[in-house]
């Protein structure tokens, strides 16, 4: 089979108002696996290389025109006028390119069927330009055809479609279906939208009346026929999108495993195209993988996971924790209950533990955070201990300062680092330390107040307590009331 030439164009029709969502958002600005369904049309449309790529466009024109150009800033754009119709629509595609001369295929999809592939379009294209035909319709075998328009056939050539509503009993039977997905010759398509009219029920000009003018021309119509009916399948409301998304995901989660990845729970698991995940990675149930995630050989993810443009490094594990924007270098361990924000990058072999948050922070190799605290506008060396409650106080209300640790450093439990402030490697805090200047190397930041016990204090302020029968009766087995009035209060 030989490559087939660069399509003249693709049109991309993305002008529907999309009613049945029941939404202020256009509908083709749903998303599924990460990507508008516009997203994933153009995607598709920009893999088989046309020579131009066309978005069709009317409803909220300047909302869906400006997400197009941040998908697909190439991508040119037409915009309907008041004529309905995808036959309209395609001949404001081409009239965007006017100044262009158009010979060869114009392949012709919708921004709501976002899980057609590059190889099934490539397919259409070889079967298009391999026959010689002037229309080359891309066809499904469906179980349950109702709703869509038949394709009539004559041996190998289409001679018309038919829609549910217009067909006769023998048609219903006809469980080949019309996508809507086309490739044409650009010569036939322009001189048959030319002569197709809009006078019908509707007063709508159809696509599909161009197949009977090629034919009348003596142009040759015939199909592609596609067993795998997702491919072809367009989102109208909610259902539908949610359909699709979860038969996207499938695929996403059965590829990864067919690659090299266990997946305990592929009903749990969402995994996003974009995600990359190398052998022997194993994701737990209940994770969420999202964007630009990229998860080495050998690590463990999960459960209950959710990250996002997060990069994992050979061998970490990463247990209930929730991240995004975050390095976690070769046999880091984060969780669980774990909070990593954009900037944290954790060193090799390091650690952030149970109930610890993170943002702008960098840890270095077998450095360990360990459990319930926050690090903002961190850097911490290598080799470092940091006690159980310890925050860096990075904001003073108005600007955000840093926190220098250095390596080996040992810090004890409820330590407050109030930045801007540096400690020099190999620095120790005592317990409860409120650190406000910086700490030499070698040195022990303590922060010591006389401790002072109140006697009686439970009694005479709690009578009748719980505390305070408890606190009597402990002192009548010690030998005195415990109501001893003690020192000043």
């Amino acid at each position: 089979m030989t490559t087939p030439v660069r399509p003249a164009a693709v049109i991309v029709l993305a002008a529907g108002a999309g009613t049945r969502m029941k939404s202020s958002v256009p509908k083709i600005l749903h998303t599924l696996g990460g990507t508008s369904m516009i997203g994933h049309a153009l995607n598709t449309a920009r893999a088989v290389e046309p020579e131009h790529l066309v978005a069709v466009v009317r409803h909220q024109r300047d909302r869906v025109a400006a997400h197009i150009a941040q998908h697909d800033d190439a991508a040119k754009l037409a915009d309907q006028d008041e004529i309905p119709g995808t036959g309209r629509a395609v001949e404001c595609g081409l009239e965007a390119l006017a100044g262009h001369t158009l010979t060869g295929t114009v392949v012709v999809t919708y921004g709501d069927v976002p899980l057609l592939t590059p190889a099934l379009l490539t397919d259409l294209i070889f079967e298009h330009e391999g026959k010689g035909n002037a229309v080359t319709v891309l066809s499904a075998e469906v179980s349950d055809p109702a709703g869509y328009g038949r394709i009539l056939r004559q041996g190998d050539e289409v001679i018309g479609i038919v829609e549910h509503k217009d067909a006769d009993e023998s048609q219903r039977a006809i469980r080949e279906i019309n996508s809507g997905i086309y490739a044409f010759d650009a010569e036939v398509l322009a001189r048959a939208l030319a002569q197709v009219s809009v006078e019908n029920a509707q007063g709508e000009k159809y696509l599909t009346d161009v197949l009977s003018i090629a034919r009348g021309e003596g142009g040759r119509v015939s199909a592609v026929v596609t067993e795998d009916r997702w491919q072809v399948e367009g989102a109208n409301d909610r259902v539908q999108l949610q359909a699709l998304g979860a038969e996207l995901n499938r695929r996403t989660v059965e590829a990864a495993m067919r690659a090299g990845t266990t997946v305990i729970d592929p009903a749990t698991t969402w995994i996003e195209p974009t995600v990359a995940l190398e052998q022997d990675t194993t994701v737990l149930p209940g994770t969420q993988l999202h964007g630009a995630t990229h998860i080495a050989e050998g690590a463990v993810i999960g459960p209950d996971t959710t990250l996002t443009d997060v990069t994992v490094g050979p061998g970490a594990q990463v247990t209930r924790t929730h991240g995004s924007g975050a390095v976690i270098e070769a046999g880091g361990k984060v969780g669980p209950f774990t909070y990593l924000r954009p900037g944290t990058v954790l060193g090799e072999d390091g650690k952030i533990g149970a109930f610890y948050e993170t943002k702008n922070v960098q840890v270095g190799a077998r450095s360990k955070l360990s459990h319930l605290g926050y690090a903002g506008d961190a850097e911490i060396g290598e080799d470092s201990n940091i006690g159980c409650g310890n925050i860096t106080a990075n904001y003073d209300g108005e600007n955000k300062h840093r926190t220098v640790i250095g390596s080996h450093v040992r810090t004890s439990s409820s330590t407050v680092f109030v930045a801007p402030v540096e400690l020099g490697d190999g620095a120790y805090t005592g317990a409860g330390a409120i650190v406000r200047k910086d700490v030499q190397p070698g040195a022990l930041a303590i922060s010591v107040a006389q401790q002072r016990n109140l006697e009686g204090w439970v009694g005479r302020r709690r009578p009748g307590s719980s505390s305070a029968r408890a606190a009597e009766q402990a002192g009548q087995q010690d030998g005195h009331t415990g109501n001893t009035e003690g020192a000043g209060e």
